[in-house]
C-alpha cells in the first residue's frame, strides 16, 4: 500500500506538469525573474575574471578562457558548447552565458533598420552604403526582439536550449549594428543598452564601449587612476585587451558611440511552479529610464552643451577647467583627488600601443598562413576599405592600423599637453623631478625598446622589431592583404624586402595606397573602389598627402 500510494503521488505530481518539470543541463530555467543591482555587480565580477585571464596571458581565446579556472561556471557546462564570439557577439555572449547560469531572463535585439535620411545624391555607392546598417549615418532603431522564455505546457515546461542559443542564436542575431543607437529613447522595442553616466557607478566592469567605426569591447577594469581597460574578441575567436583612448572615436549621438550598459530585464506575468523553483510564460520587459540611476547623455553633448545644438561643440568641464572628452572621462573616474602623473601617462600609453602591435602580429600572420598575399591583386579596392566582407574583411587591417596611428598621435598630444600644463603650474600635474622632458624621454625609450615582437617573412624567416621601429614605419605598413608580409610591416631595407615576391602591379598598388595609409580617420561614407591608377594622387575624402605628426622622440628632444 505504501508503494502504491507513493506511485499514485508521483502520478499526480507528473500530471501537474510545470511543478515537477526538472531542467536538464542544456535547459535555460528562469529562477530569478528580475535583474537586480546585485546581479549587475556579479556580472561585472564575472567579466573581470575573464579580463584578468586575458591580461595575464593565461588564455587568449574565447573558448580557452571560458574553459579555464577563471570561469567559475565551467564545471557545470554541458557538452556541445562552441564558446565562439567575435567583437559584436562578445558582450552578448558573456551576458547570455551569465544569465543562463544564474537563471535570469535574457532578451536581445534581433533586427534593426537604419534611421531614414534624405537622399541628396543618387549614386550606387550611397544606396549600397545606406543598406549596411553597421555604418548607417543617423543610427538605427529596433524592429524585432528575441526573448528567451520558458513555455508553459500542460504536461511539462518546455525550456529553451541554452547551447543552441549560445552557439547559434547570439552569433546569428548580434552584430555591431545592434549597438548603433543612443538607447535613451523609450520606444516600444527598446535598445538592449542605455547610455552610461560618466562616473564610477555608470562605467564599470560589464559596461560596453562602442566604436562607430565598427568595433565593440567590454570593460573589465576601471583603475584607481581612472584608466579603463577592456577586452575585445575577433573573428578568429581570439581575445585581446587594451586601454580606452581616442582610438574609440566620438560621433553624432544617433550612432550611439561610447559607453553603454545593458538594460536590466524583468520577467512579468509569469507562472511560478508550486515549489518556487522556476517561472514559465509571461513576457520580458526592459527597465525604463526612470529605473536607471546611471543613465546619462553627457558623453554625447558635453557637460556644457552647445547652445546652437552642435554635439561636437559641447564642452567638458571639470573643476572649472575645460578638457577633452577623453581627459574628462579619466578625471571623472579617478578614485580620490584629480591628479595626473606625466611619467605614468607615458608608460601606460606606450604599453597599450605595445599590446596593439602584438595583436597586429596575429592579424598579419593569419593573412600569411591563409596564402591570400600570393593571389593576384583585384582590379579595384572594395567599395569602402573599412566596411566590407570576404577576404578583405578577414585579412586586411585598415581599421586596426588606423587605431594604431591614432594611438601614436594620442601619445604625442598627451605628452605635449602634460608638459604645457606643467609649465603653467597646473596643480593637477604631479611631477617632482628636474627635467620633465628628459624624464619622459627616458620612460619612452625604456618602454619602447622593451616592447619587442617578431613577424614571419614570406620565406619563413623571423624578423625582430620593437615599438620605436614600428613607430618610424607605421605609415609604411600596408593594410592590403594582397601585399607580401614584408610590406605589411613597412619594410624598406633591401635585406628585409628580399623575400617579397610581389610583382610590379602589386608594388604599384603599394606605392599608390600611401595616401590611404597617411589617413588616420576611418571614413565609411566615401567611395573607395578605385583602380591603382586612379589612386595615383589623393582624392577628396580618400587619402591625404601628408601623414599626421607622431614624432614623440623629436618633440621630447626639442624640449630637453
Amino acid at each position: 500500500m505504501k508503494l502504491l500510494g507513493m506511485l499514485s503521488l508521483l502520478t499526480v505530481f507528473s500530471a501537474l506538469g510545470p511543478s515537477m518539470a526538472l531542467a536538464g543541463p542544456k535547459d535555460w530555467k528562469i529562477t530569478q525573474p528580475v535583474w537586480t543591482d546585485f546581479h549587475e555587480q556579479q556580472f561585472g565580477e564575472f567579466v573581470t575574471r575573464i579580463g584578468e585571464a586575458v591580461e595575464s596571458r593565461a588564455c587568449d581565446k574565447v573558448d580557452t578562457c571560458l574553459k579555464s579556472a577563471y570561469n567559475p561556471y565551467y564545471s557545470t557546462d554541458p557538452q556541445g558548447l562552441k564558446y565562439y564570439a567575435d567583437c559584436a557577439d562578445l558582450p552578448y555572449y558573456l551576458r547570455g552565458y551569465f544569465a543562463w547560469k544564474n537563471g535570469l531572463p535574457f532578451s536581445i535585439v534581433s533586427e534593426v533598420k537604419a534611421v531614414e535620411e534624405p537622399v541628396l545624391v543618387n549614386l550606387d555607392f550611397f544606396n549600397k552604403q545606406n543598406k549596411d546598417v553597421r555604418y548607417s549615418n543617423k543610427g538605427n532603431y529596433v524592429t524585432k526582439r528575441y526573448d528567451v522564455l520558458v513555455k508553459n505546457r500542460v504536461v511539462k515546461n518546455t525550456y529553451p536550449d541554452a547551447v543552441d542559443i549560445l552557439n547559434n542564436v547570439i552569433p546569428g542575431l548580434t552584430f555591431s549594428a545592434s549597438f548603433r543607437m543612443m538607447g535613451a529613447d523609450e520606444s516600444p522595442l527598446m535598445s538592449d543598452f542605455y547610455p552610461a553616466s560618466i562616473n564610477r557607478n555608470g562605467i564599470r566592469p560589464g559596461t560596453v564601449i562602442y566604436d562607430p567605426n565598427g568595433h565593440v569591447a567590454i570593460i573589465y577594469k576601471v583603475a584607481d587612476d581612472g584608466r579603463i581597460y577592456y577586452i575585445d574578441a575577433h573573428p578568429d575567436n581570439s581575445l585581446t585587451m587594451g586601454m580606452f583612448s581616442p582610438k574609440f572615436v566620438r560621433s553624432n549621438p544617433g550612432q550611439g558611440a561610447g559607453f553603454k550598459n545593458f538594460r536590466p530585464l524583468a520577467l512579468v506575468d509569469a507562472k511560478q511552479d508550486m515549489f518556487g523553483n522556476g517561472f514559465s510564460g509571461g513576457k520580458i520587459v526592459p527597465a525604463f529610464n526612470y529605473q536607471l540611476a546611471n543613465l546619462g547623455t553627457e558623453q554625447f553633448y558635453g557637460t556644457h552643451p552647445d547652445p546652437g545644438g552642435s554635439w561636437s561643440k559641447g564642452k567638458f568641464v571639470i573643476n572649472n577647467q575645460t578638457v577633452s572628452f577623453y581627459d574628462y572621462v579619466r578625471m571623472s573616474l579617478m578614485d580620490g583627488d584629480i591628479h595626473i602623473n606625466p611619467l605614468e601617462d607615458m608608460a601606460h600609453i606606450v604599453d597599450d600601443i605595445c599590446v596593439s602591435l602584438k595583436d597586429r602580429v596575429a592579424a598579419v600572420e593569419a593573412a600569411r598562413t591563409s596564402g591570400v598575399y600570393l593571389k593576384p591583386h583585384p582590379e579595384r579596392l572594395p567599395i569602402n576599405i573599412f566596411g566590407t566582407e570576404g577576404e578583405w574583411e578577414n585579412y586586411a587591417t585598415p581599421s586596426r592600423d588606423a587605431r594604431l596611428k591614432v594611438a601614436f598621435m594620442d601619445l604625442l598630444a598627451t605628452t605635449k599637453s602634460n608638459i604645457e600644463r606643467y609649465k603653467k603650474r597646473d596643480p593637477a600635474i604631479r611631477y617632482s623631478g628636474g627635467n620633465l622632458a628628459a624624464d619622459l624621454f627616458n620612460v619612452y625609450k625604456e618602454r619602447a625598446l622593451a616592447c619587442e615582437f617578431t613577424y614571419t617573412t614570406t620565406n619563413n624567416k623571423v624578423v625582430r622589431m620593437h615599438l620605436e621601429a614600428a613607430r618610424q614605419r607605421v605609415f609604411n605598413m600596408s593594410f592590403d592583404p594582397y601585399h607580401c608580409i614584408e610590406l605589411r610591416w613597412g619594410a624598406r631595407l633591401p635585406q628585409e624586402l628580399a623575400a617579397c615576391t610581389d610583382d610590379a602591379n602589386k608594388r604599384l598598388w603599394y606605392e599608390n595606397e600611401k595616401y590611404l595609409r597617411n589617413q588616420h580617420e576611418r571614413k565609411y561614407d566615401v567611395r573607395m573602389d578605385y583602380t591603382v591608377h586612379e589612386l595615383a594622387q589623393p582624392i577628396q575624402g580618400v587619402g591625404v598627402a601628408t601623414p599626421p605628426d607622431i614624432d614623440i622622440v623629436g618633440f621630447l628632444k626639442s624640449q630637453m
